[in-house]
């Protein structure tokens, strides 16, 4: 599979010359657009995003409609996927599959992935504790261990 490379150009080209900058995107899939203090930012034509929020809205809800029918089957391929899984221990594989289709299915109705990619990056820290066992031993004794729930600001006692 070949992927339709994504330029990068300054920020100050798109303010200097934006049409020559927006011209680009005629022959690459989007212009990243490096800015020195801020997060860079994607200009991409309306069209392709509208087409790609599609493709990843259809395969959530296939994944999801698969995962409900076949749950074992997440739980099966995420070490392949994922491969950082394989530190988990079975229970946090389950609990990730089981929470990863939820979040992605709800996500997609709302049109906002930003609860997977938080829900992953939670999950790969996670295995990074387990994948050190001096690390995991520190964060799971006493005293620096675990101290339970930490209670909603506004209810504490």
């Amino acid at each position: 599979m070949t992927t339709v490379p994504v330029e990068s150009v300054p920020f100050s080209d798109l303010l200097r010359q934006p049409a020559e900058t927006a011209e680009r995107l005629a022959h690459t899939r989007a212009v990243r657009l490096r800015r020195r203090d801020s997060a860079d930012l994607l200009l991409m034509s309306a069209d392709r995003a509208e087409a790609e929020a599609d493709v990843i809205d259809l395969t959530t809800r296939l994944l999801a409609g698969v995962a409900q029918r076949h749950p074992a089957i997440v739980h099966e391929l995420l070490p392949s996927v994922l491969p950082w899984v394989r530190f988990l221990p079975p229970e946090g594989v389950a609990e990730l599959s089981t929470e990863f289709v939820a979040t992605a299915e709800a996500a997609a109705s709302i049109g906002n992935t930003a609860a997977i990619s938080q829900l992953l990056a939670e999950w790969r820290h996670t295995a990074e504790i387990y994948a050190d066992p001096n690390l995991h031993r520190a964060l799971t004794s006493q005293p620096l261990g675990d101290f339970g729930a930490v209670p909603r600001p506004g209810n504490a006692a």
